[in-house]
């Protein structure tokens, strides 16, 4: 993806301003590293995140979302390995940091007090035997040794009561707590820094649909107010047309979309994207024929020849099957797709 690509407007949802680029991710490519040989599941992604921004990414299981947040901080486990590709991360004050190659003790620097993640399974990332409370405080003074034991209960109360649970839960046990309470814990967590980034990697997945929505209406509101920026990672598409700025759209380890919320609502330009829109029910609109994609995401470790969407595309050709399609501009959107680029041509 080219410089021009990677651009994103001074804009963004309802006309927000956005700030300077905060994330510059430049042909980042994971791979799992096998008995066979290295199978790669995120591939050659570039994009760009501004400060203030939310970004939504989507696709479906085995896509790829989950490998690349967790390679954009770090905290990929073996046997996921960085294979190529850099993300600079651009402070307010100092100089850009290539996280990829950043130092371990400098990136734990980083953590939590510029770059936080909330995880999908709240129950998992609670610690079972220790009160809520106790965790938010070990968090807050790790990373702020000045900060008093007291001060840090404050600070958590604080927390607690932004993302709409009473202080006193802070006594509670996780298993104490509801789904959608320890949900909310997480983002609190997050947020104990003041983070400029927040990686959110299907949040809202083990909840109902209107805690859900509950949860969401928070998050919005915090990040009006705090101002950090978002990687909003689902499979449900419908659900970051109404949150997000941008959209990246990832199939099979690579981006084959991205562009506004709005662009990619009004006029999908990939099959794989028109495909996720039509995989689910609006939220405000006339009840339609629901019509999904048929087939299945390929096996990564053998990837069909070309376009590896081109076994579930109506409009495949025999053109899909030669060349992986790069990204490119198409409109207002950056499209990986033959169909498209013939399309543009033709204009």
């Amino acid at each position: 993806m080219s410089t021009t690509a990677q651009s994103t407007a001074p804009t963004g949802r309802r006309g927000r301003t956005l700030g300077p680029v905060l994330l510059d991710v430049r042909g980042l490519s994971v791979d799992y590293l096998t008995t066979h040989g290295p199978v790669r599941a995120c591939a050659d992604v570039s994009l760009t995140l501004r400060r203030g921004e939310i970004l939504g990414v989507a696709g479906e299981s085995g896509s790829g979302k989950s490998t690349l947040v967790t390679a954009l901080t770090r905290l990929q486990r073996p046997p996921a390995v960085t294979a190529a590709g850099s993300v600079e991360y651009r402070p307010v004050e100092g100089e850009p940091v290539d996280l990829v190659t950043l130092s371990e003790r400098r990136l734990r620097r980083l953590r939590w007090r510029d770059l936080a993640i909330v995880m999908q399974s709240a129950m998992d990332c609670l610690n079972p035997v220790m009160r809520l409370g106790a965790q938010f405080v070990d968090v807050i003074r790790e990373h702020d040794r000045s900060m008093s034991t007291r001060a840090a209960k404050a600070r958590t109360a604080e927390l607690l009561r932004m993302v709409g649970i009473p202080a006193e839960r802070a006594a509670s046990y996780p298993h104490e707590l509801s789904g959608g309470m320890r949900q909310r814990s997480l983002i609190a967590l997050a947020l104990a820094c003041d983070p400029a980034l927040v990686v959110m990697d299907e949040p809202t997945t083990a909840v109902d649909v209107v805690m859900q929505r509950q949860i969401l209406a928070q998050l919005v509101a915090l990040q009006q107010t705090l101002h950090f920026a978002i990687v909003f990672v689902t499979h449900d598409l419908s659900l970051l047309l109404e949150l997000a700025d941008r959209i990246a759209v990832m199939y099979a380890g690579r981006i084959v979309e991205i562009g506004s919320a709005y662009d990619i609502y009004r006029s999908p330009r990939h099959p794989y994207t028109e495909g996720l829109r039509t995989a689910f029910p609006p939220l405000r609109a006339p009840v339609r024929r629901m019509t999904g994609i048929p087939g299945a995401p390929p096996d990564l470790a053998d990837l069909p020849p070309g376009c590896a969407f081109a076994p579930r595309c109506r409009y495949a050709t025999d053109d899909c099957t030669t060349a992986v399609p790069a990204l490119r501009p198409v409109g207002a959107q950056h499209v990986a797709c033959v169909r498209t680029e013939e399309a543009d041509d033709a204009r």
